[in-house]
């Protein structure tokens, strides 16, 4: 089996939208259809500072994503990456994928000369957190938000 994980380009809408669909079901969470044309148009532009997203690829068929961006730092000179959304199709898990499209994610990060990736995840999400625990260091911060 082969895995490809690539930039998302505009004949990706349809399959980017159902896979992120899946990861917002799995967070209880549903969006407008105008916020699905609105995310992936950013993920396009190209634009500095923005979201970019990445589809993972088992044998050509469509079966995980990722987005993540780069950001200012207020203790460093280099940009930091944030990695904000990561999913992978239920019957894809456990072969690899999303430890490769975090790897990906890794490697843009090194390639741009940012110095550290970071995520969230929730606490309930034992899975995913065994394979987070083998590729990053949990830190001691609690998220509040507004």
């Amino acid at each position: 089996m082969s895995l490809e994980i690539r930039p998302l380009v505009a004949s990706d809408r349809a399959e980017w939208g159902a896979l992120w669909q899946g990861y917002l079901a799995y967070y209880e969470t549903m969006l407008p259809k105008a916020m699905y044309d609105t995310c992936f148009a950013r993920m396009l532009s190209g634009e500095a500072g923005e979201f970019q997203g990445r589809m993972a690829l088992w044998d050509g068929r469509p079966v995980g994503l990722v987005h993540f961006l780069f950001h200012r730092h207020g203790w460093k000179v280099e940009n930091t990456c944030y990695l904000q959304d990561l999913f992978t199709l239920p019957d894809m898990r456990g072969k690899g994928v999303a430890r490769a499209m975090i790897e990906r994610v890794y490697a843009e990060a090194d390639a741009a000369g940012a110095p550290s990736v970071y995520w969230l995840t929730q606490d309930f999400n034992t899975t995913a957190r065994r394979l987070y625990d083998k590729l990053a260091t949990k830190t001691p911060f609690i998220k509040y938000a507004r």
